[in-house]
């Protein structure tokens, strides 16, 4: 199986090519085995890509245990940059199907991708979170901690919680607990945000079905909408995460989160057959 590994700020990708949005499921059974860092290639995910009938490629991401994303934000950046790299699309603007629907890409210099990563959404069944009511400073006991979640759904399930100082919190225990916590139906992925000024956060991510990475796309947007709903910052912030930082714009003119951030390259290679699962 050929490959190539990616990353957008230190979150990392095997990338590989599928027929279609459904034969893009062969790979999912080999995620936990090809995203191994000691025996497989290591990432934090397989992005798997493609022609489609609705956009003018696909991506689908599957995490090292198994599961599958909806939405990937450093992801999303790494496709649009392969796809064009390798003439799956021939404009540096263009559509990319998701399971959390279709986003447009637009490539802005040699390394930068602008997302159109749509509306956030805030009401708690559909992101989801039990319980009625806001989905702002929800009371949540976990690890024997209880913490204040701002649940934001970009795409996908995100707990934004406000903290002091991001480099200080347990962030593998609290993460874990608050991932599995019996109120998210679909597990979230948890971001620690610390509150730098109107224009800067400082973002730690645990991220949903892959444990600490560098960044999260889509978790830094979650974090700029809560910040912003909480009357912490404006609506264009610049988020620091472990990997780089994000431009992340959330526009009051449609409402629509605007991610910009790189994509890279860092090599292609054949894995093994004997590392490849069935079916693949």
């Amino acid at each position: 199986m050929e490959f190539v590994k990616m990353h957008g700020l230190g979150n990392d990708f095997i990338v590989v090519e599928a027929a279609s949005f459904e034969d893009a499921a062969r790979y999912q059974a080999a995620s936990a085995v090809l995203c191994e860092r000691h025996f497989g290639i290591g990432a934090d995910g397989i992005l798997v890509t493609g022609p489609d009938a609705r956009g003018d490629i696909f991506m689908r991401i599957f995490n090292p245990d198994g599961s599958e994303a909806e939405m990937c934000g450093n992801g999303i950046r790494c496709i649009a940059r392969y796809a064009r790299q390798f003439g799956h699309v021939d404009r540096d603007a263009f559509m990319i199907r998701t399971r959390a629907g279709l986003r447009p890409v637009q490539l802005t210099d040699t390394e930068a991708v602008r997302v159109d990563m749509g509306r956030p959404v805030l009401q708690r069944s559909d992101i989801p979170v039990q319980g009625e009511g806001d989905s702002l400073d929800i009371p949540v006991k976990a690890a024997g901690e209880w913490f204040k979640v701002n649940a934001v759904s970009m795409g996908n399930p995100h707990a934004v919680i406000f903290t002091p100082d991001a480099d200080v919190i347990p962030l593998a225990t609290w993460g874990a607990a608050l991932e599995r916590h019996p109120i998210f139906p679909a597990a979230t992925n948890v971001e620690f945000v610390e509150i730098r000024s109107r224009s800067e956060l400082i973002v730690r991510v645990w991220e949903r079905g892959a444990g600490i990475t560098l960044a999260c796309g889509t978790g830094a947007c979650a974090a700029v909408v809560a910040s912003h709903l909480q009357g912490h910052t404006g609506r264009e912030v610049l988020v620091h995460l472990p990997g780089g930082d994000l431009l992340i714009e959330w526009s009051r003119d449609d409402g629509h989160v605007y991610m910009t951030g790189p994509a890279r390259e860092v090599f292609r290679g054949r894995i093994s057959s004997d590392r490849e699962s069935p079916g693949m």
